[in-house]
């Protein structure tokens, strides 16, 4: 959803100069423009995911020990690590940093948006009351509010996320995708409706929470790449804004994506 800032060229005014002159001299421009409207904030936002992932890994380090082969959910943040191309040292760091960290909250927020969009926050915190704040002022500055109830508007489900090509680098049709589901004992099967620029295609395959691990391992089996596996929150149905409101969600959506104590955001926007 989110959308990268490209750069503009200046309006070229006649100067009486050879005209691979003044191309010369803007190409040089327009570089830099890029460098600084689009690689910036690509990093910027490079640096919270890979920050977020770490407080993820230390929660779930803390929470079950650091070994992912006794600990599903630190494997699981592991494989999601691993699929965003987070640093091997940076994942094992912050792994063995787990024990000195400060104690994290998970929590969950309940909100609604622009247009009465239902939106879930699932956060990770080692201050609830300013987490709490700073959520509350995001949703004030963009239309939104704290609102219990918006939960009802979603099920939990198990999410394993693979790769549009299998192991040996083959392309996976949609056939493909639904028959590995039922033999995986998935429930459905969907393409990523939010993918992130530079990133390759993904599938979702959708099952019960205590499916999770079973579909994951078959789907391994097969001969398919998991990215990740966890437990979400999925719309139960999707709300169509107009357009003016819909802007007004997305703007919301990109703020609270940008916070760093939110680790996933789900919403039922359409």
């Amino acid at each position: 959803m989110a959308t990268l800032a490209l750069a503009r060229w200046p309006r070229l005014v006649a100067t009486g100069r050879p005209l691979h002159v003044g191309l010369g001299a803007w190409a040089g421009h327009n570089r830099w423009s890029k460098v600084k409207n689009v690689k910036g904030p690509r990093d910027a936002a490079r640096s919270r995911l890979f920050q977020r992932l770490g407080l993820m890994l230390r929660t779930a380090a803390r929470e079950g020990g650091p070994d992912p082969a006794l600990n599903a959910p630190l494997a699981n943040v592991v494989e999601q690590c691993r699929a965003k191309n987070m640093p091997k040292a940076s994942i094992e760091a912050a792994i063995r940093g787990a024990e000195k960290a400060a104690a994290t909250t998970r929590l969950l927020y309940e909100a609604r948006g622009p247009g009465g969009a239902a939106l879930l926050l699932e956060v990770l915190t080692d201050n609830p009351r300013r987490c709490q704040q700073d959520v509350r002022l995001l949703l004030a500055r963009h239309g939104g509010t704290l609102a219990e109830g918006a939960r009802h508007g979603f099920e939990e489900k198990g999410v394993v996320r693979v790769g549009r090509r299998d192991v040996r680098g083959g392309p996976i049709s949609m056939e493909e995708a639904l028959e590995a589901a039922l033999e995986a004992g998935a429930q459905d099967v969907l393409p990523e409706e939010e993918e992130e620029e530079e990133e390759e295609p993904t599938l979702k395959f959708i099952c019960e929470p205590w499916a999770l691990r079973p579909v994951r391992e078959r789907l391994e089996a097969r001969g398919l790449r998991p990215l990740s596996a966890a437990v979400e929150y999925l719309p139960r149905s999707r709300v169509q804004l107009p357009e003016e409101t819909r802007a007004r969600a997305e703007r919301l959506l990109r703020a609270l994506a940008n916070c760093p104590d939110v680790a996933r955001l789900y919403h039922n926007v359409q």
